[in-house]
């Protein structure tokens, strides 16, 4: 029996052998619906919530999207910009140490297949109650971020608040209204404040390898293989939510209590590393220029570029949360982004956010942080590492099937593919189509080369696919 919200594709194949392997759950056990529905019924009041209700905030989220998490509105003011960020206010749904709570704890994040995701809490809560969905007056945590003209935060404001979304809006939605001259006038500064983000993000020396993303679609005649597009707004809205991120981070260092995704900064070796591999691809460094300003600067669409990228995700490794309580933390930044910063704008979808954002609320209205969000700290960074395991095997698993079935009648044939990684006598390897990353045998690899491969066998059972290279004519 398929679990809740699984659909199953009309030319067949799914991924219920794929839920079954990993053990993942297929349904809330008896007590945790039980108390979602409850609370759903007789909500909790708050006296101090702020009625927003009046705020035009729109949400911006891939179609079909149900489990809203963030809803926002972006103005000039003055000479600078006002940002309004409301998040879902997901704890005001889940008592500390209830049923929710403890299933939460064991989840620790939302898993996304294409057949159905696996939520981190109840549908009637992620898909309902909690969702900041159009015209529902719904709970939230309200950021008021104030900046100057460019775009550098001058003031934070956080609260709960009643909040309606006016709009649901998707990103390509959202981008051909801004092509078109017609955007929706609570995101009409989004292009503004997101180009100025993003050029802080590179002085900061965040680091954003521009490699192809794979994305698993439904066609007419079975999953399909694609690349995943990330348009301009999709960039824009995703430095709203680290321009929050990072503001969090700071209220919770300067206040001494809280937990942070960190990462840490690669050491002079690595850096070494990646001039020379930039060297062999013939990619000029300039002078001075950091690791953020040469990858920003490259064209994503040269296959030198994208081996360059492949070779800078050896800076990004050690990605972890780090909670601390009156001892400050040895590391309290992020590589990748350039600064500290802190998860608080999914909880509907991760685990983390919910302690985080009570923390901020606290700090900011001068009140002693729970007890419940302080036991909980220690524990919250090996949740979220083990989450963050099973979300990245749940979506090589499926990248793998779907790559299995793709190719099943196609051995034998031949591929144009991009070299990323070269090793001795294989190389990873990006297949243009389908979009494949895999691995690819043979001699004579080149880095940033474009090559020829043979599609040599296909294991639909055990999810493998084997390319090899074919010899230069």
């Amino acid at each position: 029996m398929a679990p809740p919200g699984h659909q199953v594709h009309p030319a067949g194949g799914d991924f219920v052998r794929v839920r079954t392997e990993l053990a993942l759950p297929d349904g809330f056990p008896p007590d945790v619906l039980a108390e979602a529905e409850a609370v759903v019924m007789d909500p909790p009041q708050s006296a101090d919530r702020e009625d927003a209700t009046a705020l035009p905030l729109v949400t911006i989220d891939p179609p079909g999207a149900k489990d809203l998490d963030q809803a926002l509105h972006v103005e000039r003011a003055g000479d600078g910009f006002r940002v309004h960020y409301a998040i879902a206010d997901v704890a005001c749904f889940v008592a500390p140490g209830g049923a929710i709570d403890r299933e939460a704890r064991r989840r620790g994040q939302t898993l996304y297949l294409p057949d159905g995701n696996v939520p981190l809490h109840p549908p009637v809560l992620s898909e309902g109650a909690a969702s900041l969905l159009p015209g529902e007056v719904r709970p939230a945590v309200l950021w008021t971020i104030g900046t100057d003209s460019g775009a550098r935060p001058v003031s934070v404001r956080v609260r709960r608040a009643l909040v309606r979304s006016v709009e649901q809006f998707d990103y390509d939605g959202v981008q051909a209204a801004f092509d078109a001259g017609r955007p929706h006038p609570s995101v009409a500064a989004l292009p503004e404040v997101g180009r100025l983000r993003r050029e802080l993000a590179v002085q900061r020396g965040a680091l954003e390898p521009q490699l192809p993303e794979q994305e698993i679609t439904a066609g007419p005649g079975g999953w399909e293989l694609a690349r995943r597009p990330r348009n301009d707004v999709d960039a824009w809205n995703a430095e709203i939510s680290l321009l929050t991120g990072m503001a969090a981070a700071s209220i919770m260092t300067e206040a001494g209590v809280g937990v942070l995704r960190t990462l840490p900064a690669a050491d002079d070796g690595a850096v070494g590393w990646l001039r020379r591999s930039a060297a062999a691809l013939r990619i000029d460094w300039p002078e001075g220029h950091t690791v953020a300003e040469l990858l920003a600067g490259l064209d994503p669409a040269r296959p030198e570029s994208m081996a360059l990228y492949a070779d800078s995700t050896r800076l990004l490794r050690g990605a972890g949360y780090t909670a601390f309580d009156g001892t400050p933390p040895e590391i309290t930044t992020h590589a990748g982004i350039g600064g500290p910063y802190a998860h608080v704008t999914a909880p509907i979808r991760r685990l983390v956010d919910r302690f985080a954002t009570e923390v901020c609320l606290a700090v900011t209205a001068g009140r002693p942080v729970p007890g419940w969000v302080r036991d909980a700290l220690a524990e919250l960074p090996a949740l979220m590492s083990a989450s963050d395991t099973l979300a990245g095997r749940v979506e090589r698993a499926c990248l793998d099937q779907v790559e299995a079935w793709t190719l099943a009648g196609r051995i034998g044939g031949t591929f144009g593919a991009v070299v990323l990684r070269a090793e001795d006598n294989r190389a990873e390897v990006l297949v243009e189509d389908p979009p494949v990353l895999t691995k690819a045998a043979g001699a004579g690899f080149v880095e940033g080369a474009r090559v020829t491969v043979r599609l040599t066998a296909v294991d639909v059972e055990r999810r493998r696919v084997s390319f090899e290279r074919v010899a230069d004519a």
